[in-house]
């Protein structure tokens, strides 16, 4: 990969050692970028940035994010246009390959896909090695890191043919995996992927169709799943992301890679933001009750806080956050299911969100997660599931930033510094002579 960074100028750095200057970088889009890799080398000390979040781990051409101004690009294109106007598989290819494709391109990109669908008649007994009870996410993990028992011809990272092939291989099998892993929880037999259906109406299918009788997704319900699936296909250098790329640093292999941004993903502070917004939909129970945790949230003292309300991105209004909430009400209005009083009370709190002047001044809009969770909860699936379905659409986003990776002449395997505040240097001390 090119490096397209511009040089802007420079910046001095003093210390008791002297001044020293680096670079300047000025990106496409995004504030200024002082360059400080010689930093340790020049001046015997490095910066302190827990979280990462003041320092640039990498140089990618995949993903922008401007939190102030509530804009989200994937590959320059604006995410709501994607969402409108694209479908899962064609935003994938634009992800993947940088452009818009052509007929051909993008005849061949789903053949690829489709063709990948099944998995390894072998691994369908992996399933029967998990409790019933297993959360879905477990099963995830363990299924897709276990993918390289079984695809190992495509583990060779340095070729780039079986990068190609691993890559379509996960983000085709993925929703199989998913949906197997639904119901092994739910204690039906498996339902195979077919040729002839897109790749959102295909996972749909294998989720609800049951073997005495088939199942046809309904057009509504299935695009709402698509700009779900694009909505949450990449998000810059998040924590799954970048536990990622950061495995990928080390040469593992590509199955490895995406099990451990599952992994990541699991946890509640990243992926399971929707869960915990209908989780307090449930608490909340009934409108009647909103204005007492209307009033919780406002206070400072208690420790309540509105979820799916705000990013911790987003400063303005989540872009995502729109075309999802178009979404969610047309799936509201074709099942005609306003009137569950879960729904209700999403739909009250949107109301307030939007015209209460302590949600609008302090810019608490509902997010993308407030949304996703209402319209998942009206498709059918259950909370336990959620996460699943944003792993699955990030697989797409986490293989192209993987794919930037192996081939950015600036890579290094991933080696971060640590400030040691433990005991000194000391000697070890006999037994016998130990204080009692």
């Amino acid at each position: 990969m090119k490096s397209d960074l511009k040089p802007s100028g420079t910046i001095s750095l003093t210390h008791e050692g002297g001044t020293v200057e680096f670079p300047v970088y000025k990106p496409t889009h995004g504030p200024d970028v002082f360059d400080i890799r010689s930093l340790y080398k020049d001046t015997g000390a490095f910066t302190f940035d827990p979280g990462f979040t003041s320092t640039a781990s990498c140089e990618s051409k995949i993903t922008f994010i401007d939190g102030d101004e509530g804009i989200l690009l994937y590959r320059g294109y604006p995410i709501d246009q994607l969402a409108e106007n694209s479908d899962f598989l064609e935003t994938a290819y634009v992800l993947l390959n940088g452009e818009l494709p052509d007929p051909e391109k993008r005849k061949w990109f789903e053949n690829s896909i489709t063709m990948h669908t099944m998995v390894h008649e072998q691994l369908k007994h992996f399933y029967n090695g998990f409790r019933r009870d297993a959360h879905p996410m477990a099963i995830m993990v363990g299924v897709v890191g276990a993918l390289s028992a079984f695809y190992h011809d495509s583990t060779d990272i340095t070729d780039p043919k079986q990068r190609l092939i691993a890559s379509h291989r996960m983000i085709a099998k993925m929703p199989t995996i998913a949906a197997m892993a639904y119901k092994y929880s739910i204690g039906q037999s498996f339902v195979f992927p077919r040729n002839d259906l897109d790749y959102t109406s295909n996972f749909m299918r294998m989720c609800f169709a049951v073997s005495s009788e088939d199942y046809e997704c309904n057009p509504v319900l299935c695009d709402a799943l698509d700009k779900i699936f694009i909505l949450h296909m990449d998000h810059e250098q998040n924590a799954s992301t970048s536990t990622v790329r950061l495995a990928g640093s080390s040469g593992a292999n590509p199955f490895a890679c995406i099990a451990a941004g599952i992994a990541s993903l699991w946890g509640p502070a990243h992926g399971g933001a929707n869960e915990a917004a209908l989780n307090m939909l449930e608490e909340i129970g009934t409108v009647d009750r909103i204005p007492e945790f209307i009033a919780r949230a406002k206070d400072k003292d208690d420790p309540f806080r509105l979820m799916g309300f705000g990013h911790r991105v987003y400063k303005n209004y989540d872009p995502r956050a729109k075309v999802m909430r178009d979404a969610c009400h047309e799936v509201l209005d074709a099942l005609g299911i306003r009137d569950e009083p879960l729904l209700q009370v999403a739909m009250e709190l949107e109301r307030i969100a939007l015209e209460d002047e302590y949600f609008v001044s302090k810019k608490l809009y509902p997010n993308i997660d407030f949304y996703s969770g209402i319209t998942l909860r009206a498709l059918g699936f259950p909370t336990d599931m959620f996460t699943v379905l944003f792993a699955l659409a990030r697989t797409v986003g986490w293989i192209a930033q993987w794919s930037e990776m192996i081939v950015d002449p600036n890579q290094k395997i991933g080696r971060p510094r640590q400030i040691y505040t433990g005991a000194p240097q000391r000697d070890y001390v006999s037994m016998e002579k130990r204080p009692a």
